[in-house]
């Protein structure tokens, strides 16, 4: 069984992660999103309300597992026995960044590949930064994030 891993913070989960787990099932056979905790990061929401709506998400796949991890992600890929890292591309910049985050886990772990997979055109402008800014000034953020959480966030 293909077994991949796509880190991230999901603070919250977007229209745009949604796709990228959508495409990465075309390819694996199962899924595991870490949710990773960095003590020195302030987030929106706590990591039980981000897990919950994760797992709210994709409660109809049962081979999407939702895990938190502290640490390395590619320590965390040592520990769910998985050698892939799922990334999603929004643009050029994003390639850039992913590109060196790659190269370096990679060097610490040469069994570890990452794969990265362009996000929707639809949904390119979309980052959960621009969720917490909508939330924080009292919109709706209903048109970026997943149907089965919209009632969950306000």
């Amino acid at each position: 069984m293909k077994l991949a891993v796509f880190p991230g913070s999901f603070d919250p989960i977007t229209k745009g992660h949604e796709s990228i787990v959508h495409k990465a099932l075309t390819i694996f056979d199962e899924l595991i999103i870490g949710v990773g905790v960095n003590s020195t990061k302030k987030y929106y929401f706590t990591l039980e309300k981000r897990i919950e709506l994760i797992k709210k998400t994709f409660e109809d796949y049962p081979n999407v597992k939702v895990e938190w991890y502290e640490g390395m992600t590619v320590d965390f890929c040592r520990k769910v026995n998985s050698r892939f890292i799922i990334r999603g591309l929004r643009n050029a910049a994003d390639f850039e960044f992913e590109k060196s985050i790659a190269l370096t886990n990679h060097l610490i772990n040469k069994d570890i590949e990452t794969i990265m997979l362009l996000t929707d055109v639809n949904f390119s402008a979309v980052n959960s930064t621009l969720i917490r800014d909508i939330l924080s000034n009292g919109g709706n953020p209903n048109l970026f994030v997943p149907e089965k959480i919209k009632d969950m966030l306000l």
